[in-house]
């Protein structure tokens, strides 16, 4: 199956082109799949019904009240299933949430989380909480109100604080010290190189010292750094991003192998074969086929 990369409808792409940013109340029927791919926006939704989210390599059933987070950088289709399925979503891109995204809230939560599934069940009273949230949203974005973007910002960062107050306290230990700071950064340019749009722009960016160089510091510090921050060395988590990236793009494209080597920054197909089985315990083959 190829990875679409196109927006699920003109009008919307239009308003994302010159805004980045649209809140509204939804009722979609029931129907197959949208196409799998990337989105190049992040989405907000608060989902009533019943669905499935294809998103990644996982299948999240939907069967309730739910607020979902979808990452501009993981493939994902959905399926509605139930006949009256309503919500509020809220779509917008990078680029509009560059004013708040260093914030920590921001930065820790669903929005940029890869690794897990973004999808919160609500009870009635959460539900009752987010739903005025959302009808503020388009309320005040239906005024001609000059700083309705900033306003825009504020709710979206309400909605992830009430995302963060639903998951356990571990999961967001506080780390105030400079090796914070430095994995951030770290994890931020690792992170913006994916996803990998075409075989023709290859990784640049692949090992610790082409992070420390670009980051002005000593890669001792920065392996010291990352160490502190995620418990793993710095080339155990670039590694770890590389072969997820390369898993999505053996199942969701048809890339060759050897395409897919050479976009992820391999200089020979058997490297890359090999480190790839050492990570999995399969060769790439087994994820094409399956």
């Amino acid at each position: 199956m190829g990875v679409s990369d196109e927006f699920p409808a003109p009008a919307l792409k239009s308003i994302l082109r010159h805004r980045g940013f649209k809140v509204s109340w939804n009722k979609v029927p029931s129907g197959r799949p949208t196409a799998f791919g990337r989105r190049h926006f992040f989405l907000i939704l608060l989902s009533v019904g019943n669905s499935k989210i294809h998103y990644g390599d996982h299948v999240t059933h939907l069967d309730g009240v739910y607020l979902y987070f979808a990452n501009s950088r993981v493939p994902y289709s959905t399926e509605i299933i139930s006949e009256n399925h309503s919500g509020y979503s809220c779509v917008f891109t990078e680029e509009f949430l560059k004013p708040i995204e260093r914030l920590e809230s921001i930065r820790q939560s669903p929005l940029f989380k890869t690794e897990s599934t973004p999808a919160f069940k609500l009870d009635e009273i959460q539900q009752a909480n987010l739903a005025a949230i959302f009808d503020t949203m388009i309320a005040a974005d239906s005024t001609d109100y000059l700083y309705k973007d900033d306003l825009m910002r504020s709710y979206i960062q309400l909605i992830v604080h009430n995302a963060l107050q639903m998951r356990p306290s571990e999961h967001f230990i506080q780390y105030n010290n400079a090796s914070l700071r430095v994995s951030t950064q770290f994890m931020e340019m690792l992170e913006r190189q994916f996803p990998i749009e075409s075989p023709n722009a290859p990784l640049k960016l692949r090992s610790a010292t082409d992070f420390a160089d670009q980051l002005s510091i000593h890669v001792n510090y920065l392996n010291r750094s990352v160490k502190d921050i995620t418990g793993k060395s710095t080339t155990t988590v670039i590694s770890e991003r590389i072969i997820a990236e390369a898993i999505t793009l053996l199942r969701y494209t048809d890339w060759s192998i050897t395409d897919i080597a050479f976009a992820l920054g391999f200089e020979y197909p058997n490297y890359f074969s090999n480190s790839f089985k050492k990570a999995t315990g399969h060769n790439p083959k087994f994820y094409r086929a399956s």
